[in-house]
């Protein structure tokens, strides 16, 4: 998995955090300094958060798990919708419907009722009904649309989100956190990074920011897939091969007969080094 080096991670502006009357006292773990009113995110600390929630999210991918990308500010909707299609992972970019997680079992009701109305205007059947109910049910979609962007094939609740802005995205926080779900986020300095399982810390008011964080995690759920896909093949994925690699102990014989040592410099050499 390719990371981005502190060096890229700075020159993201990764580091700029906000003014000093908006500082959160709780995010200080992740603080390096405070600049000129403006406080500096410790871009280390940054880094190995990164790499211990993709490292987890790889995981959960790869054991059966989904993850949602939720991301509804200006600066981070277009990069969530662009990942979520291109790659194929469930998204929310418009807006959080509330009871997503919570109240699962009534939001996949109004996500059943929006595939068949989908259905029907397939079959051109609203097309053909009169003008004022056809014009109800286009409104009807329309509005379904904005809050099932991105999860119309869900299948059920996820097994992790990663959410950018935890203070925008806090009701998505609070349900995951309700239901047991793991949350990855992007923290601030202007949040609490303990509603997260898993802070990231670094700025989410910069779409080049987000774009340098957002990468590898979309490259960790999609190489946990590939290990997914692997297992269900039979096959040992790379990582679970290196981790089930033995360790091999050379003898002294074996050192000695791989340097072409004869038994008598063997022992000679043992006895140098009791003297020792």
């Amino acid at each position: 998995m390719n990371f981005p080096t502190v060096q890229e991670l700075f020159d993201a502006g990764v580091h700029v955090g906000h003014q000093l009357r908006r500082w959160d006292p709780r995010s200080k773990p992740f603080i390096y300094d405070h600049r000129h009113g403006i406080s500096i995110i410790d871009l280390e600390k940054t880094l190995s958060q990164l790499q211990r929630a993709c490292e987890f999210l790889e995981r959960l991918v790869a054991d059966g798990g989904e993850v949602w990308l939720v991301g509804t500010k200006p600066q981070a909707k277009e990069l969530i919708r662009q990942q979520g299609e291109q790659e194929g992972i469930f998204h929310c970019a418009e807006r959080w419907l509330g009871g997503s997680l919570t109240n699962y079992d009534t939001v996949n009701k109004g996500l059943h009722k929006y595939r068949k109305l989908l259905q029907m205007r397939e079959r051109g059947e609203i097309d053909r009904m009169f003008n004022k109910e056809a014009a109800s049910l286009r409104r009807t979609m329309a509005r379904m649309a904005r809050n099932f962007e991105g999860l119309l094939d869900i299948a059920g609740r996820p097994g992790a989100i990663f959410v950018v802005d935890i203070n925008r995205e806090l009701i998505a926080v609070r349900e995951a956190r309700r239901t047991g779900i793991p949350v990855v986020a992007i923290a601030d300095t202007n949040t609490n990074p303990f509603l997260a399982d898993y802070p990231v810390p670094g700025n989410d008011d910069s779409s080049r920011a987000i774009r340098v964080l957002l990468d590898p995690v979309v490259q960790a759920i999609l190489l946990g897939r590939e290990e997914r896909e692997m297992r269900r093949e039979g096959k040992a994925s790379p990582r679970e091969m290196v981790e089930r690699e033995p360790s091999v102990v050379l003898s002294a014989e074996a050192v000695a007969l791989a340097e072409g040592l004869s038994e008598e410099d063997l022992a000679a050499a043992e006895q140098r080094q009791e003297r020792r």
